[in-house]
């Protein structure tokens, strides 16, 4: 089993800046995926950044140049560096971890970006 506990969310004005962090524990092999989703009100959740274990990253258009995904390996934790953050990016943010087929989530982060 793997547990996420996520950190970093809160209330920033447009334009500004917000960094989280994912950090799981439990039973962790070297080849994973660890990724950020976010679920705004009334609409489905969405990737937001993904990393592989190989370094190699994935964004959605909507938040390219914006965000940049990270990762410590030895720390197995993930970041996502939110900048130049507009009203539309809040949401909730869910950490997700991927390996060996199994999924696990976080408890998620309220990030609310005001105008």
């Amino acid at each position: 089993q793997v547990e996420l506990v996520e950190s970093g969310g809160g209330l920033v004005q447009a334009g500004g800046s917000l960094r989280l962090a994912c950090a799981a524990s439990g039973i962790i092999f070297g080849f994973n995926t660890m990724a950020w989703y976010r679920q705004a009100p009334e609409k489905q959740r969405e990737l937001v950044a993904m990393i592989a274990s190989s370094g190699a990253t994935t964004y959605a258009d909507s938040i390219q140049g914006r965000f940049a995904i990270s990762r410590d390996v030895a720390k197995n934790t993930v970041y996502l560096q939110m900048n130049s953050l507009r009203p539309e990016d809040t949401a909730v943010y869910y950490c997700y971890f991927q390996q060996f087929r199994q999924q696990y989530w976080g408890q998620g982060t309220q990030v609310t970006v005001s105008s």
